[in-house]
């Protein structure tokens, strides 16, 4: 008499039974332990650091250059378009002086000099200045050169920096005098099927979003030095992570394309 199929006494069933097991058991410890240890950041993730991050489970960033009770945040501020009120002339008087030192790097008003890769001031929202000097002071951000110069100012210096560098109207460069470039795709409408939003979404000019700098002009290296930075994660300074997971996405042609556009701007 032949035994039932879905049976333990069937051989065949048991060894189709053990076949599926092994390989699911074999596929898990790929899934779950091998590869989420290989691919980890910090070699020395623990074993349920690597099932959490296979399943999917959110874990919060930690910098490792900072102490732990800090590590977990991206940053110290949280600020609003409207965080410093009226900006009057006494703090722009006083941010005026403040960036005497600042000078010799981001120019006298604000425009840094052509060449020297430095990211314009002039004409950012204050709320973008000020979040970024907050960063560099708690090493939320680091800088071999940005981080020592932060580190002596109060809060109320960098209030009036921002305000300071606000009012200042950025100079026209002479290499970008007249360029009329097209705007790319990934700029004007990002690449939705990759989770790529539009770069103009945010930094256009008119948007005017919190602690959101304006592209427009900046050096072409600082600009892809940064989205790489960003993308390979050593930036880490954007709350809710919305640079890096715009910036994942990018190809290295994308990111090119990208800065050399807002560069002729």
């Amino acid at each position: 008499m032949n035994a039932p199929v879905f049976s333990l006494k069937n051989r065949w069933f048991t060894i189709s039974v053990a076949a599926i097991v092994a390989i699911v058991a074999i596929a898990a410890a790929v899934g779950f332990l091998w590869l989420p240890r290989v691919h980890a950041r910090a070699g020395a993730a623990s074993l349920w650091d690597a099932i959490c991050s296979a399943a999917g489970a959110p874990a919060p960033y930690r910098n490792p250059g900072l102490p732990d009770e800090k590590a977990i945040y991206p940053t110290t501020v949280i600020v609003s378009s409207e965080f410093t009120g009226p900006i009057d002339n006494v703090a722009v008087g006083r941010g005026a002086t403040l960036a005497l030192q600042c000078s010799m790097c981001h120019g006298a008003r604000g425009t840094a000099t052509v060449g020297t890769n430095t990211p314009h001031l002039a004409g950012q929202p204050p709320s973008s200045t000020y979040k970024q000097l907050r960063d560099f002071k708690s090493g939320h951000r680091p800088s071999a050169v940005m981080q020592p110069l932060a580190t002596n100012l109060s809060d109320q210096d960098m209030r009036d920096l921002a305000a300071f560098y606000s009012r200042q109207q950025r100079e026209t460069l002479v290499g970008h005098a007249g360029i009329q470039a097209e705007v790319p795709r990934i700029v004007s409408n990002g690449s939705p099927m990759r989770n790529v939003g539009a770069c103009a979404t945010c930094h256009s000019p008119g948007v005017a979003r919190a602690a959101t700098p304006i592209l427009d002009g900046l050096p072409e290296p600082y600009i892809v030095a940064q989205l790489q930075a960003f993308k390979a994660g050593r930036r880490a300074n954007d709350i809710n992570e919305q640079m890096r997971n715009a910036v994942r996405g990018l190809t290295d042609q994308e990111i090119d394309v990208v800065a050399k556009y807002y560069a002729g701007r």
